[in-house]
C-alpha cells in the first residue's frame, strides 16, 4: 500500500512540476509583452486585451502565434502609443514581424532586438526614437524589411548591417545619421538612393587620379624634358578624366535622376534603390519573345508573361497596352517611382521596369501560388483547396496591404480594381496585393478627361461607375466583394447563376441567402464543412459593412484590419443593424441593379476585365 501511495505522489508531483514548467515557458513571452505594455501610454486602449494574468498571450489582440503557441507577430502600427521600447522584446525567440510604426514611441532601440534571429520585418518608422542604430541588428540574418525612417536616430550606420544579405527593403531616411553610407555587402542594393536622404552623411568620395611618377633622369640632362613631358601627359590625362569624374560625382550626388533612356543594346544595370531598369532585349529573352505559351493572364492593362532572367530567377512581366503620347515619358517614370516606393509585405514589390519608344513593361517577382481567384476556381485536382485558416489569413493580409496604400503612402494610392484575381499568394500563401497604382499609371495620358473608369463588373462601387469618381472607399467596396469570393468560392458576376433563378451579382445572391437564413449554402463546398461558423458570420459581417451603398457608411481599411483582428466588429455590426437606412439589405435585389448593365454599355469589355 505504501508503495502504491508513493507512486501516486511521485506522479502527482511530476505533473505539478511539468505544469509549472509549461506555464513558465509559455508565460515568458507574455511577460515580455506585458513589460512593453507597462512602458507604453495607450490612450485608445489598444492593449486592453493584454491581460498579464493569462498564461498564453496568443489570445491577445494584435498578437499572432504559431501552432506551438509562440508569438510570431506583433502588430501595433498607427495605434497612438507613446513611451519606451523594452529590452524584454528580445525574449520572443520566434518573432517574425514587429510592427510599431506611426506612433509616438521615444527613447533608444534596444540592443536586445538583435536576439530575434527569426525576425523578417522590423518597422519602427514614424516615431520619435533617438540614439544610435544598434549594431546587434546585424545579427538578424533573416531580416528582409528594415524601416527606421522618420525618427531622430543619430550616429553612424553600423557596418555589421551590410552583412545581412536577405535585406530587400532598407529605409533610414529623415534621421540625424552621420558618417559615411556603406557601399559594400547588401547595401550595394540601396546605395545611393532615397532611402538615406535627409541625414548628415559625408559626401561620397570620388577617387582622385593616381599621382604622376617622375621619370628617372640621367646625367645627360633629360630630366627637364621629362618633367615637361610628364606635365603634358598629366594635363591630358586630367583633361580626359575630368568629364568622367564629374559624371560619376553628379550621379552619386543626384540619385533621384537615375531615370534616363537606355537602348536595349547598352548596359541595363541602372537602379533606383532596388528598382532596376531592364533592357527590352533582356525581357524578350526571358519571355521567349513574349510567347503566348508564357502568358499568365490578360486584362485591361495588358498581358502578363512568365519569364526567367539570366540569373535564373522567375519573374512576371506585365506588358502594358497604351497609346503613346508626346512627352509622356517623364510622367511614366514619376508614377513608376511612386509605385516602387510603396513597400509592404502584403504588397507586390515592383522589381524593375523597361521603357523604350514603343514599349512599357513592369517586372515583378513571380508568385508561385498564383492568385486567390485561380486557387478558388482554377485549381488542379491534385491541388488542395484553400483551407479556412488560410482564407482568414488572406483576408487580413489583403486588408493590411490596402490600408498601407491608403494611409501610409504619400500621395495615397487608390487601387480601383480590388478583386480575388489581383490578390496574389506567395510560397507561404501570404496575401500580396498586386496591380496597385496601375490605374493612375495608365491614366496619365488621358489629358482630356479627369478619370477613366477601370474595374471589373461585380466589384465596382456604385458611386464610381455612375460618376467616375473614385476614392479609398471604392477599394473598400471591392475588398468586401473579394471577401465574399473567399467565403463562397464563386465569381462576383456569374451569368450561370441565372439557371437557378439566382442573382448574377454575388453580393445580391449572398444577401438573398442570408435573408432566408441559409448560411450553410454560402460557404464554398470545397471546404467540406471544415470551417468555424462563427468566423464565417464575422467575415460576412465585415463584407456587408464594406459594401454598403453609401461610401460614407463604409469603414476605412484600417478599421477593417482592426475588425478582422477582433476589435470593434460587434459594436459596428449592432449599430448597422439598428439603422433604418439599411433598406438595401431588406431587398434581395439591389435597388440600383440596372446601373450595372446600363452604365457599362459604352465601356469596352477589356477595360472592365482588369489585370490578372
Amino acid at each position: 500500500m505504501e508503495k502504491s501511495n508513493s507512486s501516486f505522489w511521485a506522479l502527482f508531483w511530476s505533473i505539478i512540476v511539468f505544469d509549472l514548467v509549461l506555464r513558465v515557458t509559455s508565460n515568458a513571452e507574455g511577460d515580455a509583452l506585458n513589460a512593453l505594455k507597462t512602458n507604453l501610454a495607450d490612450p485608445n486602449n489598444v492593449l486592453q486585451s493584454w491581460d498579464p494574468t493569462l498564461v498564453n498571450p496568443c489570445t491577445w489582440f494584435h498578437v499572432t502565434c504559431n501552432s506551438d503557441n509562440s508569438v510570431t507577430r506583433v502588430d501595433l502600427g498607427n495605434a497612438n502609443l507613446s513611451g519606451l521600447l523594452v529590452q524584454q522584446l528580445g525574449q520572443l525567440p520566434n518573432l517574425q514581424y514587429l510592427e510599431l510604426y506611426s506612433n509616438n514611441i521615444s527613447g533608444k532601440i534596444p540592443e536586445e532586438l538583435g536576439n530575434l534571429t527569426n525576425l523578417v520585418s522590423l518597422d519602427l518608422y514614424l516615431n520619435k526614437l533617438n540614439g544610435q542604430i544598434p549594431t546587434a541588428l546585424g545579427n538578424l540574418k533573416n531580416l528582409r524589411f528594415l524601416r527606421l525612417n522618420n525618427n531622430s536616430l543619430s550616429g553612424e550606420i553600423p557596418r555589421l548591417l551590410t552583412t545581412v544579405s536577405s535585406l530587400q527593403v532598407l529605409d533610414l531616411s529623415n534621421n540625424n545619421l552621420t558618417g559615411d553610407i556603406p557601399v559594400n555587402g547588401s547595401f550595394s542594393l540601396f546605395t545611393p538612393s532615397g532611402f538615406f536622404k535627409n541625414n548628415k552623411f559625408n559626401p561620397l568620395p570620388v577617387s582622385p587620379p593616381p599621382p604622376i611618377q617622375p621619370t628617372p633622369s640621367g646625367p645627360s640632362g633629360n630630366s627637364a624634358t621629362g618633367a615637361i613631358a610628364g606635365g603634358v601627359a598629366a594635363g591630358a590625362a586630367l583633361l580626359f578624366a575630368a568629364p568622367a569624374i564629374a559624371l560619376a560625382y553628379w550621379r552619386r550626388r543626384k540619385p533621384q535622376d537615375h531615370f534616363f533612356d537606355v537602348p536595349a543594346e547598352e548596359d541595363p544595370e541602372v537602379h533606383l534603390g532596388q528598382l532596376k531598369r531592364f533592357s527590352l532585349r533582356e525581357l524578350q529573352v526571358a519571355t521567349d519573345n513574349f510567347s503566348n505559351r508564357h502568358i499568365l493572364g490578360r486584362g485591361g492593362f495588358g498581358k502578363v508573361y512568365k519569364g526567367r532572367l539570366a540569373d535564373g530567377s522567375l519573374v512576371a512581366v506585365k506588358r502594358l497596352k497604351e497609346e503613346r503620347t508626346q512627352g509622356g515619358e517623364l510622367q511614366f517614370q514619376t508614377e513608376v517611382e511612386m509605385i516602387s516606393m510603396a513597400v509592404h509585405r502584403n504588397l507586390l514589390r515592383l522589381r524593375g521596369f523597361c521603357m523604350t519608344p514603343t514599349e512599357r513593361l513592369l517586372v515583378y517577382p513571380f508568385m508561385v501560388n498564383g492568385s486567390v481567384a485561380s486557387c478558388l476556381r482554377e485549381r488542379l485536382q491534385s491541388q488542395a483547396p484553400l483551407s479556412w485558416p488560410i482564407r482568414k489569413r488572406i483576408a487580413l493580409g489583403a486588408a493590411r496591404g490596402l490600408a498601407y496604400l491608403h494611409d501610409h503612402c504619400d500621395p495615397k494610392i487608390i487601387h480601383r480594381d480590388v478583386k480575388a484575381a489581383n490578390i496574389l499568394l506567395d510560397e507561404e500563401y501570404e496575401a500580396v496585393v498586386g496591380d496597385f497604382g496601375l490605374a493612375k499609371l495608365m491614366d496619365y495620358k488621358d489629358t482630356h478627361v479627369t478619370t477613366a473608369v477601370r474595374g471589373t463588373i461585380g466589384h465596382i462601387a456604385p458611386e464610381y461607375l455612375s460618376t467616375g469618381k473614385s476614392s479609398e472607399k471604392t477599394d473598400v467596396f471591392g475588398y468586401g466583394v473579394m471577401l465574399l469570393e473567399l467565403i463562397t468560392g464563386q465569381r462576383a458576376f456569374d451569368l450561370a447563376r441565372l439557371a437557378n433563378d439566382d442573382d448574377v451579382m454575388l453580393l445580391d445572391w449572398v444577401k438573398g441567402l442570408l435573408k432566408e437564413k441559409k448560411l450553410e449554402q454560402l460557404v464554398d463546398g470545397d471546404l467540406q464543412g471544415n470551417y468555424i461558423e462563427e468566423e464565417v458570420e464575422q467575415l460576412i459581417q465585415v463584407a456587408l459593412l464594406c459594401t454598403q451603398s453609401s461610401p460614407l457608411e463604409r469603414p476605412k481599411m484600417l478599421e477593417v484590419v482592426r475588425m478582422l483582428e477582433g476589435d470593434g466588429l460587434a459594436e459596428r455590426w449592432e449599430l448597422w443593424q439598428k439603422e433604418d437606412m439599411r433598406q438595401e439589405f431588406n431587398h434581395i435585389h439591389h435597388p440600383n441593379t440596372n446601373w450595372i448593365v446600363d452604365s457599362t454599355s459604352h465601356i469596352q469589355p477589356d477595360e472592365l476585365s482588369g489585370p490578372r
